[in-house]
């Protein structure tokens, strides 16, 4: 006979015992089992059991102000929290900081896959993410604070490459949730936003001999459930707790149900809101000019949201892949108390594989917050004023993407902008600098990003910088803005400045930016002029960005097809002031460059004022065999092509003279 699972939620929680180690789902303020975590509040409230638990959970799983695993923090309750979140339960981040219980602060992304280790029953997992941030054993492996000496986090080397061992924490009890459940126990998920960890964490629980309860919505017949529509099998599923109160099973804390979000209907996007013009939308606008077509992209949380407004405004949605670490694929991303979810998402996977997807590299770009950043480049979202907050998937996302933009405002605290005029005005300085001469915690390594040669930017509302081996370059200023007064002097050190470029006026103009030509590379063939007397090709790239492979092949057919219009090898000279090109793709640059000499250039000449370009040209030119001829003035260039271009000196009566005032034509 088929045993009846359902029971009471004070009956499911009493089963818990002291010292247990207890997962519970849930992500940001979505897909929580509230009515569970209360009961436990209310058991240990009354009776003072169950104590001395270690809590394990990937994101943060509350409100911030005491619902979700906030109902946890009663002193005795937990003894130990390994957590990649900690800013959603602050009272247990102020135990863990007053060191009253042990805590770890690991990747949401290792945890999420620590799961799958503890159901498979292996020792724990390797993983590079991780590597040069706190988590890593040479800082502060993960430890949270003084009273936390067990080293679950080991640096090991496997065939001469570093890894991290990540020790896996055998789970006791499981608290999932899901939508409808028959009485055996066989849960469906419909009405959820995200499936998550729910099948793995109950593997954890079961296969280590412990409960999985989990809390559902509506209880309906046995044999209702399609068995493809089954997320977690009955025979992993001890109890089954219904939620007495609607408001213990919302979608999330700010939605009771949305059926675009759980993938139940479309909706059209060109109703969704339009944002208004201010330094959040500035940030979002110029970050969305890095965002590859046909790319897979993540965004992070707060200021890296609007990014998905953004693209939709423009229309640019259609032609990228948004995505989110919790497992929404597709779609237009959601914000505030639904971030995570996705409304008209093409699939939605768990969240352990997603992340599978992001280590292994699969993301295109992402977009993520900063709390603070220091002159190397290295980022702090974790722990900053004293504030535990944790690192959630940053570290994950960030040391995987193949590119990187870090977003947020200048300054903090009480800062006040105007947009007039196509320029920006600060009304108002921020109280706290972002900008500062070493970060508290490294949550992102800009040594780790500048080794593996990881494209990174840093975008705010009143400039932009680059990565660079010597630490952040400012390359762009916003219009209105005083470089000494507004940038510098509200920074705690001084970043590389050689010639910096004006960021776009259409990000400050509230009208549409036609961002798709740029995304295109619409515009790109009136960069290229021929002078067919002289049989020199000027490319000007003057303030043009290479952001992905697909830049340089669209470089590429426009340089071609000059060439073969001009009938013969061409002498070439290029510009490449305020020209970016990313870190990973120099290479297949220097690849077009040998594929042009080989067929259709018969010389060729570069110049920049970077040195930070003419160094990573000159050497992708120089392994590819190519002299590199980089100069740092376009005299200097001009000089080179006049002396060793045969046969067109005649025409050089004017010399170097007659080559700059074409360049300052085109």
């Amino acid at each position: 006979m088929i045993r009846n699972k359902v029971i009471s939620a004070a009956e499911a929680v009493a089963l818990i015992r002291d010292d247990d180690v207890i997962c519970t789902t849930g992500f940001v303020q979505s897909c929580i089992p509230e009515a569970l975590h209360a009961a436990i509040e209310k058991r240990f409230v009354e009776t003072g059991a169950p104590k001395g638990c270690t809590l394990i959970m990937c994101a943060g799983a509350g409100d911030s102000k005491g619902l979700g695993t906030g109902r946890l923090h009663h002193d005795g309750l937990l003894k130990r929290v390994i957590a990649a979140n900690f800013g959603r339960m602050p009272k247990v981040a102020q135990a863990a900081a007053e060191n009253r219980i042990h805590g770890y602060n690991l990747p949401q992304g290792v945890i999420s896959q620590l799961y799958r280790a503890c159901a498979a029953g292996q020792p724990g997992l390797f993983s590079r993410v991780g590597l040069h941030t706190y988590v890593d054993p040479r800082l502060d492996g993960g430890k949270v604070n003084a009273v936390t000496r067990e080293d679950i986090v080991k640096l090991v080397e496997v065939e001469g490459e570093e890894w991290l061992f990540y020790k896996a924490t055998p789970i006791d009890v499981a608290l999932i949730r899901g939508t409808s459940a028959d009485p055996a126990g066989n849960i469906s998920m419909e009405r959820e936003s995200l499936t998550l960890d729910v099948l793995a964490q109950a593997m954890a629980a079961h296969n280590n001999g412990g409960i999985v309860i989990a809390q559902v919505e509506r209880i309906v017949e046995h044999g209702s459930i399609k068995p493809k529509d089954v997320k977690v099998p009955g025979i992993l599923v001890d109890c089954v707790v219904v939620a007495e109160c609607p408001e213990d099973h919302r979608m999330n804390y700010g939605v009771q149900y949305n059926p675009a979000l759980a993938g139940e209907i479309r909706v059209p996007v060109d109703a969704m809101p339009k944002m208004r013009l201010d330094e959040r939308k500035i940030i979002a606008r110029r970050a969305a000019f890095e965002l590859p077509l046909n790319g897979v992209i993540n965004l992070g949380v707060g200021a890296p949201d609007g990014v998905a407004s953004v693209a939709n405004e423009e229309k640019v949605t259609p032609y990228i892949t948004m995505t989110t670490e919790a497992g929404a694929v597709g779609g237009v991303l959601a914000g505030g108390s639904s971030f995570g979810s996705a409304a008209n998402a093409h699939s939605i996977i768990d969240q352990n594989q997603m992340f599978d997807f992001y280590h292994g590299r699969g993301l295109d770009l992402t977009v993520l917050g900063k709390a603070e950043c220091d002159a190397a480049g290295n980022v702090n979202t974790s722990r900053f004023g004293g504030r535990l907050n944790g690192c959630g998937g940053f570290i994950d996302i960030s040391q995987n993407a193949r590119a990187v933009v870090f977003t947020g405002t200048f300054t903090a605290g009480g800062l006040e902008v105007a947009i007039e005029g196509g320029a920006l005005h600060i009304v108002k300085e921020g109280r706290a600098r972002k900008f500062v001469r070493n970060v508290e915690q490294i949550t992102f390594s800009g040594k780790y990003a500048q080794m593996r040669s990881q494209p990174v930017l840093y975008v705010t509302e009143r400039c932009v910088f680059e990565l660079t081996p010597d630490g952040l370059e400012l390359i762009e200023v916003a219009p209105g803005i005083d470089i000494e007064r507004h940038i510098l002097a509200q920074m705690d050190f001084e970043p590389l400045i050689v010639k910096p470029t004006l960021m776009d006026r259409r990000i400050f103009t509230d009208e549409p930016m036609n961002l798709m030509d740029d995304l295109l590379n619409l515009k790109l063939c009136e960069r290229v002029s021929y002078d067919t007397d002289r049989n020199i090709l000027f490319l000007n790239l003057e303030g043009w960005n290479v952001r992905k492979k697909g830049d340089i092949d669209d470089l590429q057919k426009i340089l071609v097809d000059a060439c073969v219009k001009a009938g013969k090898r061409v002498h070439s000279v290029v510009n490449h002031e305020g020209c970016r090109i990313a870190d990973d793709l120099y290479d297949d640059y220097a690849g077009m460059i040998q594929h042009l000499l080989e067929h259709h250039y018969a010389t060729t000449t570069r110049y920049s004022t970077s040195a930070f370009l003419r160094l990573k040209m000159q050497e992708a030119l120089s392994k590819r065999g190519i002299a590199p001829h980089v100069f740092e003035r376009q005299e200097e260039a001009h000089a080179f092509l006049l002396e060793h271009v045969s046969g067109v000196q005649a025409g050089f009566k004017n010399g170097a003279a007659s080559l700059d005032a074409h360049c300052r034509m085109h």
